[in-house]
């Protein structure tokens, strides 16, 4: 059997502009990847690249232009019972946990009735089975007689959480799942993710927009930029990205007193000129390695550097 869980082919998203002049605006472009069984693929870039849109696509929360997924094997896009076993095989984790609870349900109700929901226990068990996992994600049984406003932002994460691997999903996405919460937090909820991927054999696709928090979890990393992945590598080798649009975020966490490591001087532009471009590479207007070529063709993914599975779409890697 493939180890590939999950399989994107070519997705592509767009939406109307609101501008008659401009039309239609991509926000996923010819996406294409797969995150194999018991891994973390950590797709990151900033705000508007289209890292929540490709998540919910995946989840069918947004009907795709087109392009093709397949999970175990089975194309779904299409399906048509496509809805209440997809969303039983791929959970997913928002930003912000306080938008997921009803504020007027207890947290062990909110526990159970995933379990309920799709018939895998009864109500008697479920609530048992509710008081296992609030001890896997490190929280105290007596919240589960609470109300979501008598919880912290990162209790209710963890709750959320433990609702997600509840019913024993194939793949689990966590969509900014840390960037609400105080740092402190963060680091503790990034570890409990660690451990538990580890213990219970998760599959995890994690979308961030800091690139030191996604290589934390992360055994490959995509970048977006613009609706499209510029480069893929594996975390540990991150320090090796090619692309001008890798390298401006490692400059970002790297420390200035590191001399050693190369940096590059992007052109800041405002939100009127950072727009989509109608042909060529999307970057070029802030790259400062473009070249006319970056105006005329649109850079493929092509094998960078020596570390297997690495690749880029960038002029410069194919020259």
């Amino acid at each position: 059997m493939s180890d590939a869980l999950l399989e994107v082919s070519h997705l592509s998203k767009s939406f109307e502009s609101g501008n008659l002049e401009k039309g239609m605006i991509p926000a996923v472009r010819d996406v294409s990847f797969q995150i194999n069984r018991g891994e973390c693929l950590g797709i990151v870039g900033e705000s508007g690249c289209g890292k929540s849109t490709l998540a919910r696509l995946i989840t069918l929360l947004t009907p795709a232009d087109s392009g093709k997924i397949r999970l175990n094997g089975s194309e779904y896009m299409h399906s048509k019972d496509k809805g209440r076993e997809i969303y039983r095989q791929i959970q997913m984790v928002f930003q912000d946990p306080f938008s997921v609870f009803s504020p007027r349900m207890q947290i062990g109700t909110f526990l159970e009735d995933g379990l309920v929901y799709y018939q895998l226990l009864t109500r008697r068990k479920a609530a048992e089975e509710a008081v296992k996992l609030m001890r896997m994600v490190e929280l105290p049984e007596e919240l589960l007689n609470r109300f979501p406003h008598q919880l912290s932002g990162g209790q209710l994460q963890r709750v959320v959480i433990a609702r997600a691997i509840s019913i024993h999903p194939s793949l689990i996405i966590l969509d900014e799942a840390t960037s609400a919460l105080d740092v402190s937090v963060q680091k503790q909820i990034l570890e409990l993710l660690v451990r538990l991927k580890k213990e219970q054999k998760l599959t995890y696709l994690f979308i961030g927009h800091d690139l030191a928090v996604v290589r934390s979890i992360s055994d490959r990393i995509q970048i977006m930029y613009a609706g499209s992945v510029v480069e893929e590598l594996r975390s540990e080798n991150l320090k090796q990205a090619v692309h001008p649009y890798s390298r401006e975020l490692l400059d970002s966490i790297f420390s200035v007193r590191d001399r050693h490591t190369e940096r590059i001087q992007v052109k800041t532009l405002s939100l009127a000129d950072a727009g989509y471009e109608a042909c060529g590479c999307q970057y070029r207007r802030r790259c400062p390695c473009a070249m006319s070529v970056c105006a005329e063709k649109v850079p493929e993914l092509t094998k960078a550097g020596q570390e297997p599975g690495h690749t880029a779409a960038c002029f410069l890697v194919s020259r």
